[in-house]
């Protein structure tokens, strides 16, 4: 069974920062690509970043540079893994962010969620 678990989500002041990590387990896949999507109340899901087996990162345009993703998931010995160093937090940022893993046909799979305050 395929088991996301998410840490690093709090409370912080705007023009801070924060790390959220994900550690993904259970898989008998290959990770197609690995990363974070957020939810804010009232909003749809949407992404933030992700990273693919091949090594590129693709960001969301109100990431601005202030975001970087990092993992580990592509070869034999990968560790399945994927960060998220947030800096520069906006109180838009404010939202509950989602690790994402999807296989190599196209199934998503989530995490539980953290909770992101970004207090002004």
């Amino acid at each position: 069974q395929v088991q996301l678990v998410e840490s690093g989500g709090g409370l912080v002041q705007a023009g801070g920062s924060l790390r959220l990590s994900c550690a993904a387990s259970g898989l008998i896949f290959s990770i197609n690509t690995m990363g974070w999507y957020r939810q804010a109340p009232g909003k749809q899901r949407e992404l933030v970043a992700v990273i693919r087996s091949g090594g590129s990162r693709t960001y969301a345009d109100f990431v601005k540079g202030r975001f970087t993703i990092s993992g580990d998931i592509s070869g034999d010995n990968a560790k399945n893994l994927v960060y998220l160093q947030m800096n520069s937090l906006e109180p838009e940022d404010t939202a509950v962010y989602y690790c994402n893993v999807e296989s190599p046909i196209a199934k998503d799979y989530w995490g539980q969620g953290t909770q992101v305050t970004v207090s002004s």
